[in-house]
């Protein structure tokens, strides 16, 4: 028997990284999973894996920035898997630089992304969980959400905005029983950090991988993820900072 048996986990920006581990964490738990991204046939490969495996899951293509398409990716999700217990707001993308002569247009996405996104599946799905008495809603926040740093200012907004949201919405649904946790991870071995192009960004990131030696890998974040959602009713974990040992920052 799983920690999760019975369970049912929609997961967004699911075709690779932290989204990918979190499940097939989750459902090596037995949660049916729903899979959330962009790049369907990753989604569809991954779902594959995980039914060759004895698990259920539903590939959905969903770009999250589209409120009709995150309502509908939820509304799927509640539908064909028969239900909804936990939400994982983890699409994101990071995309860092100087405000003084940023291409705004990277602004837009990240604020679509990080934000909008998050806010849409979370909207779609509180009127589920509340409905049922129960739910966890997880957001992938960053370490950038705690400390803000030159070349990363509008990052760091958005990773803020989600630390704010996610405390806000803690009390807002602490009556109906739904929990919400955020995550922050710090430096993870995913694509996160391949979003960049500019050469001075890719050098300091490349300069920072350095010196930390031995980062997180994507099992980390999923593992503190189950940890969440795997507690007694009664127990809310609201913020989980994972950190590699030796990132100092």
């Amino acid at each position: 028997m799983g920690l999760l048996d019975g369970r049912i986990a929609a997961i967004t920006g699911a075709s690779s990284g932290i989204g990918e581990a979190t499940a097939l964490t989750l459902a090596a738990e037995g949660a049916a999973v729903s899979l959330a991204a962009r790049r369907s046939e990753r989604i569809e490969a991954l779902a594959e894996r995980i039914e060759s495996d004895g698990g259920r899951a539903l590939a959905i293509e969903t770009d999250v920035t589209d409120e009709a398409q995150a309502n509908a990716f939820i509304a799927r999700s509640n539908e064909e898997l028969g239900g909804l217990d936990i939400l994982v707001n983890n699409a994101g993308v990071m995309l860092l630089g100087p405000v003084a002569g940023a291409p705004t247009e990277e602004w837009r996405r990240m604020l679509d992304v990080n934000l909008l996104g998050l806010l849409y599946c979370t909207h779609a799905a509180l009127p589920i969980m509340g409905a049922a008495g129960s739910g966890d809603v997880i957001n992938v926040s960053s370490v950038a959400g705690r400390s803000a740093n030159a070349g990363s200012a509008v990052y760091n907004l958005t990773k803020f905005g989600v630390g704010a949201f996610s405390e806000a919405l803690r009390q807002e649904c602490s009556h109906a029983n739904v929990r919400v946790t955020a995550i922050e991870p710090g430096f993870v071995d995913t694509e996160l950090q391949g979003h960049n192009t500019n050469p001075l960004v890719v050098e300091r990131i490349d300069q920072m991988q350095e010196s930390i030696g031995k980062i997180l890998e994507p099992d980390d974040i999923a593992r503190a993820i189950r940890y969440a959602v795997t507690q007694p009713a009664h127990v809310s974990v609201n913020e989980i900072l994972i950190r590699p040992t030796g990132q100092a920052r």
